[in-house]
């Protein structure tokens, strides 16, 4: 189906089980798909009364457990000052302190969550944080937007918060990015004081579910409806939307046709399916072979059956060209993330080389979560970086 701008969260069986799945449309493709288990939320952003298990002064690292038997890391590195949920009189963590922790990225494999002190509350345009206490403006709006967006948000920090402001905020005036901060700061303080008399191991502020949350990530200019054939799903995505985006709130529409199903419509299953394949075949007739290891995910570029009437050059030029993008595609898609190399088919010319370079960095800017491209070594290998939050979508079905 041919639409932009499609959000939609429906229920699929997957391995076995029944899942909520969520995916973004854009131009009639799927530009992002996520998976998770009806009922088993994540614990990513969720606000936590935490007690200090033990502190490892080697690695400057501490390990804080946030439910019985779940153990989270804490990087000392990047905390100016803990949280305590009671009056101490030393600044200096120990072992036993009970401290209010925010889950800033999920267990992935072997590792265990990550949390933090700062304190992060993210709206559609704003996000608030406690630790950061100056301003922040997303990298990928222009110059003259920054500068705008700095001189109207300056006059609203605070020594309680710092504010960063997100890409959404494009074109925004100064009421609506104060409509949103009091809000957030409203949400802040609320956060704060109630971990202050709760008890150890209580869960302080719980995120909103994952499919509802990523719509505050989508570009707005991009985002034309959010369809779902649930109801129950509906009137949690309408509470979501009422209370955080109340301006997409009209954008929300429950599909009511029995046939075809919604996931039929838009091919999701299907979509699914091809985004767990280890080969992703080009229009061209070349393919990429994409396996996630450890430590990074490796990306091999073929010619496979491409059959170009061409300089031999000409068609490794176009090959990669058309790898690039379809890479900076699967990287959101299936949510890679970490160090990522991939393997273009060698090309003789640095101008070749530089164009290709330029090429990726463009398609790679077009993703919403902040994806550098590093460098080509001398054996030509392309290093790149995505952050890393989230699981991948092949994490969060098989558990890999």
């Amino acid at each position: 189906m041919e639409e932009q701008g499609t959000f939609l969260v429906t229920k699929l069986p997957l391995n076995g089980k029944e899942w909520i799945v969520s995916a973004f449309y854009e131009n009639g493709r799927a530009a992002e798909l996520s998976c998770s288990p009806p009922g088993a939320g994540s614990l990513l952003g969720n606000i936590y009364v935490g007690k200090v298990k033990n502190i490892l002064a080697n690695i400057n690292a501490a390990f804080v457990e946030i439910a019985d038997g779940v153990l989270c890391y804490y990087p000392l590195t990047e905390q100016e000052e803990p949280l305590y949920t009671s009056p101490k009189k030393s600044g200096k963590l120990a072992t036993g302190d009970e401290i209010l922790v925010q889950v800033s990225r999920e267990a992935v494999k072997t590792k265990a969550p990550t949390v933090t002190c700062n304190l992060n509350f993210a709206g559609k345009y704003l996000v608030l944080t406690t630790g950061k206490k100056g301003l922040g403006i997303s990298a990928k709006l222009g110059q003259t937007e920054r500068l705008r967006l700095r001189q109207l948000a300056e006059p609203f920090l605070s020594e309680n918060f710092g504010i960063i402001i997100r890409t959404n905020a494009a074109g925004k005036d100064a009421a609506e990015l104060q409509e949103e901060l009091s809000r957030l700061s409203a949400l802040c303080q609320r956060t704060v004081e109630t971990g202050k008399h709760q008890t150890c191991f209580s869960l302080v502020y719980r995120e909103p579910p994952s499919y509802a949350a990523r719509l505050r990530s989508l570009p707005k200019d991009r985002l034309l409806r959010i369809l779902t054939d649930d109801a129950v799903l509906y009137e949690e995505l309408s509470s979501y939307l009422q209370e955080h985006q109340p301006e997409d709130r009209e954008k929300l529409v429950l599909y009511e046709q029995e046939a075809p199903s919604l996931s039929s419509v838009y091919g999701l299953s299907r979509a699914l399916e091809e985004a767990l394949r280890e080969r992703v075949w080009l229009k061209s007739g070349g393919y990429l072979v994409i396996q996630p290891t450890e430590a990074l995910t490796v990306i091999d570029v073929n010619t496979g059956k491409f059959q170009g009437h061409k300089k031999q050059q000409d068609t490794f030029r176009k090959i990669n060209r058309e790898a690039a993008a379809e890479i900076a595609r699967q990287l959101r898609l299936r949510n890679l993330s970490g160090i990522i190399i991939a393997d273009f088919i060698d090309m003789e010319t640095k101008e070749a080389r530089e164009e290709l370079m330029e090429y990726l960095g463009a398609e790679l800017k077009k993703d919403p979560v902040k994806t550098t491209l590093v460098d080509m070594t001398a054996l030509g290998l392309v290093e790149m970086t995505r952050q890393k939050r989230q699981k991948s979508l092949a994490e969060q079905i098989y558990g890999a």
